[in-house]
């Protein structure tokens, strides 16, 4: 077979001027295989109806550890982590029916996908259901009295489950496995509040009698053995040998070509990865393309239909995008057009990064940088199933994407982030240990879920009173309606859509002002809307669907108070310090910037509350300093281009990280650069730039030397998010200050 690339480049192609800036193949590798264990005859003889008449060898080795201990198998895409965790869960339900799991996805999509590989196996015993917002009430009950394997997801366990418990004794008395697939999804604030659920759930499973095993399977991250151990309460066997066979894969950087060299301007994105597509396409190629939004996602379908259209019209009906609101049925039929050849392209969000089977392509292009190296590593898997297979990545136009593009091979070489969270966060824990209490009174031996901090903690709420069972819930309601999983706060403003009531999301009332003031373009899945309208006493704020072509900025007054120190590092560069913060934002006004080029239309005043809260940040204290005229431009381009580049050591959104600079701040008496976790009470994303400090500063210092603007641009030291609307910024001065730092011996 003619490698993909090969064949887009015969399809005309040829890339001009520096887009194609990295390439490279991947070797095959071939499977590392077992024979079957010993397991019971009726599920043997199932594994064999299907194919399978050995095991690769991490699927053997989870087998094994499932016996004895908990366990994360942590291998790549299409590897046959399912059945690693499946087999001994199948093997204990063959011998006792009686036996009962818990399978928890992060989307109704794999927990569909799941079932159906798990009916197409036939074991013998298996009673599934699925469990999730979509189960009719009237089946409720039947889920709960006959299914052995129940397929949900961690937000039907936090409300649905753990308040009812009761209702769910059956399956609790029995609960001899809970599994947790995608393991890697559960980082920042989500995975602390999952780590949190999980806890209530070992928790409750000791009142039944049970302490089930742990069975989790993850993405490559950097640290599985602590993330795996946050979420199952203890140590795990890490099994992380990848014994699955996997054909050649060439990898490509694409770097769309710079328009305007002293703005920093490029082509755009959507439109070189449309134009990618048509051509794969073209040519035969099954491909898909993932794009970070819904709207990213249509556009880039647009743009490559009309290209078929005018060069290949008998193509045109052949790709499809595929996102969140669509209805299953919808999915479904992409998923089997794409699965059965009839589709050649699909344009994707990460709905479909995922586990969901959609049989074997050729071709996987990634429309910017997802956020985290396992993420991208997961979008290339989904290329390559047979035959060699063709990685993209096209690269945006921010810090991370463009130190990539021009450092691209750490892409095969850089090991994939930590998934970081931070259970223990106040802000996070506090609403589970109310909801604790309220499925079971605490007592002192509950340090062991929740700490003796949590514990403390709990001692310190109003609503929790001491009883001779222990602290109770003294609220009518179960607490846990009023917690979401994705924030940190409980207090929160409403996002509807004032047309049809919908609920579109909530806001942290920390952030709040700067997100959803009245004008401000709010995005939603990729789509935008417009506030129209914010009550704060009730603590809504409603929008309409919006089609113009501008985005808002805020512009806010921000400041930072040191609460305590908790790490500190001295050298000739800088003082190094992680500790805790308060910071107090208030929004003033809003600039309007054109969706082309970023250029500022206009600035709207604003009249907003000063907030503040408490978060963890790292912070450091620079020894040389550049000229003292640019010296916050300097210390302020270094924060912002720090914050684009702070993604590669944690998994994180940019959106989940603030920041400040000041030429003088009250609490050090110098010059100091602030990066902080943007949620309340922090999620750990913080501790991991100061933990690998030096690797930070030296990737940003490399950023900011390659890249070819004049004074500055969205690819180095630019932010979209900026309270100042980026100004004071110095490019040559941030430069100056980190390359400083790195030569005075940070280490």
């Amino acid at each position: 077979m003619t490698a993909p690339w090969d064949e887009v480049l015969a399809f005309g192609l040829e890339p001009h001027g520096e887009q194609l800036v990295h390439r490279t193949t991947l070797p095959a590798h071939r499977a590392l295989s077992r024979p079957l264990p010993d397991l019971n005859p009726g599920l043997e003889q199932a594994l064999r109806a299907a194919g399978i008449e050995q095991l690769h060898s991490h699927q053997a080795e989870m087998a094994t550890a499932a016996v004895q201990r908990d366990a994360i198998v942590v291998t790549g895409t299409a590897s046959g982590k399912s059945l690693a965790f499946n087999l001994p869960v199948l093997d204990a339900i063959a011998a006792d029916p009686h036996t009962r799991a818990l399978y928890l996805y992060p989307t109704k999509a794999l927990a569909q996908d799941q079932a159906r590989s798990l009916y197409a196996l036939r074991p013998p015993g298996l009673r599934l259901a699925i469990y999730d917002g979509d189960t009719p009430q009237r089946e409720r009950r039947h889920v709960r009295t006959w299914a052995n394997v129940v397929l949900t997801n961690p937000d039907m366990l936090h409300v649905g489950i753990l308040p009812g418990h009761a209702a769910w004794g059956d399956l609790l008395a029995n609960l001899r496995f809970v599994v947790v697939d995608e393991a890697h999804v559960y980082r920042g604030v989500f995975g602390s509040h999952v780590a949190n659920v999980l806890a209530r759930l070992r928790r409750i499973g000791e009142h039944y009698g049970v302490r089930p095993r742990f069975l989790l399977a993850s993405a490559t991250v950097a640290n599985p053995g602590e993330a795996g151990e946050r979420l199952a309460g203890g140590p795990v066997a890490v099994i992380d040998n990848d014994g699955a066979p996997a054909p050649a894969r060439e990898i490509v950087v694409w770097n769309p070509p710079l328009l305007d060299p002293d703005l920093g301007v490029r082509a755009s994105t959507l439109g070189e990865a449309a134009t990618l597509l048509a051509g794969l396409v073209a040519r035969g190629q099954r491909t898909i393309v993932f794009a970070k939004s819904r709207k990213a996602a249509e556009l880039v379908f647009r743009y490559a239909r009309e290209g078929l259209e005018r060069n290949a019209p008998e193509l045109a009906e052949r790709i499809a995008p595929y996102r969140a609101g669509y209805t299953p049925e919808q999915r479904r039929e992409i998923e089997r057009g794409l699965a059965e050849g009839r589709l050649l392209g699909v344009v994707a969000t990460n709905a479909l990064e995922l586990g969901v089977d959609i049989g074997m392509l050729d071709c996987a292009i990634a429309v910017g940088f997802p956020g985290g190296m396992a993420s991208l590593r997961q979008q290339w898997g989904r290329a390559g199933r047979r035959e060699k297979g063709l990685g993209v990545l096209v690269a945006g136009e921010d810090q991370l994407d463009q130190y990539l593009a021009g450092h691209a091979a750490e892409l095969l070489e850089r090991p994939s982030e930590a998934a970081v969270c931070n259970p223990a966060n106040p802000a996070v824990l506090e609403g589970h240990l109310r909801c604790a209490a309220a499925e079971l009174p605490l007592i002192p031996d509950d340090d062991r879920h929740f700490g003796e901090e949590g514990l403390a903690l709990a001692a310190q709420l109003p609503d929790l009173v001491e009883t001779q069972a222990g602290l109770a819930y003294k609220g009518a309601d179960h607490p846990a309606a009023a917690i979401s999983l994705r924030s940190s706060s409980t207090e929160a403003v409403a996002v509807i859509e004032e047309a049809t009531g919908a609920l579109l999301g909530l806001v942290e009332i920390a952030r709040a002002d700067t997100t959803v003031h009245e004008g401000a373009v709010y995005l939603h899945l990729g789509d935008q809307y417009l506030v129209t309208a914010r009550d704060l006493v009730a603590r809504i704020a409603l929008v309409e669907p919006f089609q113009g072509d501008y985005y808002t900025q805020a512009k806010y007054l921000s400041s930072t108070r040191i609460v305590r120190e908790l790490e500190r590092y001295e050298h000739g560069g800088a003082a190094v310090v992680f500790g805790e913060i308060e910071v107090l934002e208030q929004v003033v006004g809003y600039q309007r910037k054109r969706l082309a080029d970023h250029h500022p239309i206009d600035i709207i005043g604003l009249e907003c509350p000063a907030r503040s809260f408490g978060t963890q940040a790292v912070w450091y204290v620079p020894h040389h300093l550049p000229d003292q005229a640019e010296l916050l431009g300097s210390l302020h381009a270094a924060e912002h281009a720090m914050i684009g580049l702070l993604p590669l050591l944690a998994t994180a959104d940019r959106g989940d990280i603030g920041g400040l600079s000041t030429d003088l701040h009250p609490d050090t008496t110098a010059p100091t650069v602030f990066v902080y976790d943007g949620h309340p009470g922090g999620a750990g994303i913080a501790h991991e730039g100061f933990e690998h400090f030096a690797e930070w500063v030296g990737s940003t210092a490399a950023l900011l030397a390659e890249c070819p603007c004049e004074s500055g641009c969205p690819s180095c030291v630019q932010s979209p998010k900026c309270g100042n609307l980026n100004e004071p910024l110095s490019k040559p001065g941030a430069h100056a200050l980190l390359r400083g730092m790195l030569e005075a011996g940070l280490r």
